[in-house]
This record gives C-alpha cells, sequence and structure tokens, in this order.
C-alpha cells in the first residue's frame, strides 16, 4: 500500500485518507483538545491504522512504515485536525522509534519496533524528576552496573500516560565525575520490572495522565542501554526536537480560537468592541503561528531545521494556547466555572477543564520561561555576567 500512496499526487492522497479516517475513526474518539487516547483506546487505534496499512507514516519502509513524504504527513495531520480528532501521544512511534533506528543496536530494533507498530506495546518517556526543573541535565537518578545489568534508583515525575504505558525509557546518571550532560545515558525498561512503581497525580482537570514513577534496585540487562554509555545527552536532544516540532503546531490554539468564535456567536457578542478586539488579535496570532508552523515546515522537507525557531515556535504556540483558553473563560462569565460541560451559546465544552489543560502547556518540552533564554542565546549570544 506504501508505495500506491506515495504515488498519489498530494490532493488524492488527502481524498484518500480522509475518506478512510471519516470511515473509521470512532465518534466516540470525535473530542478534540481535552481528550487524549490512552490504555486500550490508543492500543485499538495504533492496531486498526497498522491491519489497514496506515500506521507509522515517517518511518522508513525497511521498519514496516509507509516511508511518506512529509507533506504527505502533515497532510494526515490537517485532516485529522479538521476532523476533530481526539489527541494521540504515541511516545514509541513518534518519540522512540526514530531513536531506536538512529541509536539503537540491530537488537533493539528487531524487538521492540515490530511491538510499536503492531500496537502491542505502549511506550513513556521518564526524563523530568522532581527538584529538577527544566534543566533535564541536573537529573539525580543512578544506573551502576553490576555484571550484565544496570541497577536503577531515583525517581521520574509528570510522566505522561505511565499508568497505561508496557514500557518506559528512561534518562539516567551513569557517571558523576564529568560535567553533567556528559554523564547521562538512555535506557530502555518494562514497567513490571521489580521496583519500578507508579503513582497516577491527579491533576486540577480531574485528570492523572501524569504519573510518578518510583526505581527502586531496578534491575535491567545491559543491552537494554541505547547507543554507547554516558552519551545519552545526545539521544535527548534529538528526541526533544521532534517533540517541540509537535509542541509548536497550531492545532490546539487553532481549534481553541474555532470553539471562541462559535461562543461569541452563540452568546451574540460579536457586536461587543471589546469583545471583538481581543478576538481579531487571537485571530491575527494563530494565523501567524500557522504560517510560521509552515515555513518550518517546508523548512524541514528540504532538511533545513533551524533549533531557534522549533524553541521559538513552541513558546508562541503554548502561550497563544492558553490566552485563548483564557479569552473562553471571559467570554463564558459566570458559567465558566461550572464543573461540566457550559451548554451555552452552542459549545457543549467543558471550559474550566480546557483553561486547565492549556495551564501545563507552557511547562512541557521545556518551559517557556528556559526556551525564550535559549533561543536569545541563539540568536543572539550569550550575555555577558
Amino acid at each position: 500500500m506504501a508505495d500506491d500512496l506515495n504515488a498519489l499526487s498530494d490532493e488524492d492522497f488527502r481524498t484518500s485518507w480522509r475518506d478512510w479516517l471519516h470511515a473509521n475513526f470512532l465518534q466516540e474518539w470525535r473530542i478534540p483538545i481535552i481528550y487524549r487516547l490512552a490504555g486500550e483506546d490508543e492500543r485499538r487505534w495504533h492496531r486498526i491504522t497498522y491491519e489497514a496499512g496506515w500506521r507509522a507514516p515517517g518511518w522508513p519502509k525497511e521498519y514496516g512504515g509507509l516511508g511518506l513524504s512529509l507533506e504527505k504527513q502533515l497532510i494526515m495531520n490537517q485532516e485529522m485536525e479538521a476532523y476533530h480528532c481526539a489527541r494521540v501521544l504515541d511516545s514509541g512511534a513518534v518519540l522512540l522509534a526514530p531513536v531506536l533506528m538512529k541509536y539503537g543496536s540491530v537488537e533493539q530494533k528487531a524487538r521492540y519496533l515490530p511491538a510499536i507498530l503492531k500496537g502491542e506495546d505502549l511506550w513513556c518517556q521518564g526524563y523530568s524528576e522532581p527538584g529538577s526543573g527544566s534543566d533535564l541535565a541536573s537529573l539525580r537518578t543512578s544506573a551502576t552496573r553490576e555484571g550484565d545489568e544496570y541497577v536503577i534508583n531515583g525517581q521520574k515525575i509528570w510522566t505522561t500516560l505511565a499508568a497505561f504505558a508496557d514500557r518506559i525509557f528512561l534518562l539516567v546518571r551513569t557517571n558523576k565525575d564529568v560535567k553533567k550532560q556528559a554523564g547521562i545515558s538512555f535506557i530502555l525498561a518494562d514497567m513490571e520490572t521489580p521496583g519500578l512503581t507508579v503513582r497516577p497525580i491527579m491533576n486540577l482537570a480531574g485528570e492523572d495522565e501524569l504519573c510518578e514513577v518510583f526505581l527502586e534496585n531496578v534491575r535491567v540487562p545491559v543491552e537494554n542501554l541505547v547507543g554507547e554509555v554516558d552519551q545519552g545527552w545526545t539521544v535527548a536532544k534529538a528526541l526533544l526536537g521532534d517533540e517541540r516540532i509537535a509542541n509548536g503546531a497550531p492545532t490546539l490554539p487553532r481549534q481553541s480560537f474555532e470553539m471562541l468564535e462559535q461562543l461569541i456567536d452563540g452568546m451574540c457578542l460579536a457586536d461587543d468592541m471589546g469583545v471583538a478586539d481581543r478576538e481579531a488579535v487571537l485571530l491575527c496570532d494563530v494565523q501567524d503561528l500557522a504560517a510560521l508552523h509552515g515555513q518550518v515546515a517546508d523548512a524541514a522537507i528540504r532538511g533545513e531545521i533551524d533549533n531557534a525557531v522549533l524553541g521559538l515556535m513552541k513558546v508562541l504556540a503554548t502561550d497563544l494556547f492558553q490566552r485563548t483558553t483564557d479569552e473562553l473563560l471571559r467570554v463564558a462569565g459566570e458559567n465558566a466555572g461550572l464543573v461540566a460541560p457550559v451548554g451555552i451559546g452552542g459549545v457543549d465544552m467543558d471550559l474550566r477543564k480546557l483553561f486547565m489543560v492549556a495551564r501545563p502547556s507552557t511547562i512541557y518540552a521545556g518551559a517557556n520561561e528556559v526556551q525564550r533564554n535559549i533561543v536569545s542565546n541563539m540568536l543572539m549570544g550569550p550575555v555577558a555576567r
């Protein structure tokens, strides 16, 4: 099927994907922004796409993917957004798989990639730690080699969907006698390994997607090390680059803005000059972000990635997502605090929950305050102290 898809014109490909998506994406999953496929729902979606030949569009064909051009991958994302599909994190296929393809051993690729492709294994990302903030390199979870095993001790936090995951990829400290970035390694572990405990964290939105992961004398085989020992920082930076491309997309700001437009019309506030002015500003910002994302996508197609722009785009997208949800609450007025779908102005959405979901967006994949410093250093050089 991959050869046929690659041979299609972009418009024919769009039609083919759209028709299949509308026929196969479950209606109960069409809940944008505040719902993410998790656990068995995510696993089911991966199986559906795998069996239909739509799984892993960006993977090379040699690993079972479609090997599609970036243009066609973007088309797939656009159609899923337009159809209001629930978000899918897919850490295994999107984040881990490219790392394994580049840094993994032959045995690791053969063992893990097919299970990811078929939806048999769900993965989570063990990066953040208590007390480390956005300084990922300051992590303290340690891995000490004992014979043919690494013994891991420490704690991870904000580990998305860890309670549903089969496996986890971890950053661990394997060398304390070098600068902090140089002593980190990238290791894989089974979630059922003795000593590994997951505790979901209930947030203000009533979700428990984020988890704490405790590791107490967790033993993993040495062959679970990806790449060279103490070289995990290089792997981590590659992975975070992929993550920031996704987090810089205009999807969430655009969808929340569409909801804002619907609410304003439904409440007959279109003639309110204050509301109209704020709406116009947000609309311009959404359009600007979409244009920037398009430029970045075009550059990526040419093989040109500017890390400063990636960081800036993530900052702009997540800030804008928060500002649009702020305005939603302002327009909804006294109904904004209801712990249920508001059901006003034709909008049947839990606006309070949407507001809460937008709050951490400026933190994940690197806090925006830190990203601004990084971007400024890239563009203007470090500030003298």
